[in-house]
């Protein structure tokens, strides 16, 4: 199995932990898809990364349908879990903390894609203000819990950490960790885990 990616999209980072998490060997090869020259459309109509190719040639993307499925590769570290209850909740978590990269992504696509003149300051305002709420609402979600749901790490706090990484990478003046120091103390604790020091994002 490969995933098509880079190592900056938080996106395929975040499948890329889950894969070292369930203790799964996969190969990553690089894939711009800003570049005229990409060949993702090959392989994801979307044009968009990760992208999981099996070992039959069939695709699978996006990033939280590859982490459900890697979740059931290897009985390590379930992830994701089985009661129905339960498993909303985590991926309620990972919707967030996905959406938290989705309003990111357009908020710096808008600032450096776009011409100045036809850049518009209200977009990126919004796509600002879902990032704030988000983290406010994470912040109280996890409360002085060690990790964001139950007694283990999970598919919830892989989303988080990514998301809170992305934000570090691509927007420093944010000032959340000052803000919100449980969030900070989750970061710092996911950090220690050789999953994540790993898929770090190269510096700019």
């Amino acid at each position: 199995m490969k995933i098509i990616g880079s190592l900056t999209s938080p996106y395929v980072r975040k499948v890329r932990i889950v894969f070292l998490e369930k203790k799964v060997d996969i190969d990553l090869t690089f894939d711009n898809v800003w570049a005229d020259d990409t060949k993702i459309a090959i392989n994801n109509p979307l044009g968009k990364i990760p992208c999981l190719v099996l070992d039959d040639g069939e695709n699978i993307y996006d990033s939280r349908v590859i982490a459900e499925y890697a979740d059931t590769l290897s009985p390590v570290s379930q992830l994701i879990p089985s009661n129905s209850r339960e498993r909303a909740t985590v991926k309620t978590w990972e919707a967030l903390a996905d959406g938290i990269v989705d309003a990111s992504i357009l908020a710096r696509l808008e600032a450096s894609w776009r011409p100045s003149e036809q850049q518009s300051p209200a977009w990126i305002s919004r796509q600002m203000s879902k990032i704030d709420i988000s983290l406010r609402q994470m912040s109280a979600q996890l409360a002085e819990n060690h990790w964001c749901h139950g007694k283990q790490i999970t598919l919830a706090d892989i989303a988080v950490g990514c998301a809170l990484g992305y934000l570090l990478f691509r927007f420093p003046t944010i000032q959340w960790q000052a803000q919100y120091p449980n969030l900070d103390s989750l970061y710092q604790r996911l950090m220690e885990r050789s999953s994540f020091a790993e898929t770090s994002p190269p510096p700019a």
